[in-house]
């Protein structure tokens, strides 16, 4: 599609912010008002407006699909995304690890195991690990906890917390992250940690980091976004 506007703005509204192309509010997807709960994600969604050429790239709208998913979809009927989040918890990466007798098993301990009793205390629950494939259930009362826990946050937040979750395949490592002192590369990485030992065994593939640097592209943008809407 051609670009079919000239300028960009921001602008104030009853119970938020919109974004205006030549002065007109955008609309989302579903073509319900896009109103943003944030001047700052506002913000964030009218530079990719204005960082587009004179043909639209739908893939560098990362943004506005959070944001129009949010109010689409989440808005609507939060339930689903809340019990996807807790099937990330049942198979947390973080609390799946190698048999004791193996050398990644302690690489794991070393990175990990902070990660998650720093977790356990921040969010007051008790996380199972696991050496090997062998699935262990969470506690009935882990999975209360964070379940209350999810329902603290606004679409926004949610939608935000559903990619981080996805792209690590850890909810401890998506609810982390948003934490504001937060190192989100250190997290990142020990979301990725077992790639990491494959390469260091193994070598480097290009496709393969290619893929992990759009991942690495996505989670940021997804951390952006979360803490935008929050601001």
């Amino acid at each position: 599609m051609k670009r079919f506007y000239s300028e960009v703005g921001i602008a104030e509204e009853t119970g938020g912010w919109t974004v205006r192309l030549d002065g007109r509010a955008i609309k989302t997807q579903g073509r319900q008002p896009q109103l943003l709960p944030t001047q700052a994600l506002a913000e964030l969604l009218a530079a990719e407006w204005r960082d587009q050429g004179e043909t639209l790239d739908p893939k560098r709208f990362v943004h506005r699909d959070l944001a129009d998913y949010a109010i689409d979809m989440v808005a609507r009927d939060p339930a689903p995304v809340r019990a996807n989040l807790l099937a990330y918890a049942e198979t947390d990466t973080l609390c799946y690890r190698a048999d004791p007798d193996e050398p990644f098993w302690r690489r794991q301990q070393q990175l990990w195991e902070p990660l998650v009793a720093g977790f356990e205390a921040r969010e007051g629950v008790v996380l199972e690990r696991v050496s090997g494939v062998i699935h262990r259930p969470q506690r009935p009362e882990t999975l209360a906890a964070l379940s209350d826990r999810l329902g603290t946050f606004t679409p926004f937040e949610f939608a935000a917390l559903e990619t981080l979750t996805s792209l690590a395949a850890s909810l401890c490592v998506g609810l982390s992250v948003l934490d504001p002192e937060a190192d989100a590369q250190a997290l990142w990485n020990a979301a990725n940690l077992e790639e990491d030992w494959q390469i260091e065994q193994w070598g480097a593939d290009e496709e393969a980091q290619e893929r992990r640097d759009l991942r690495t592209k996505q989670f940021l943008a997804a951390l952006d976004f979360a803490r935008a809407a929050k601001s």
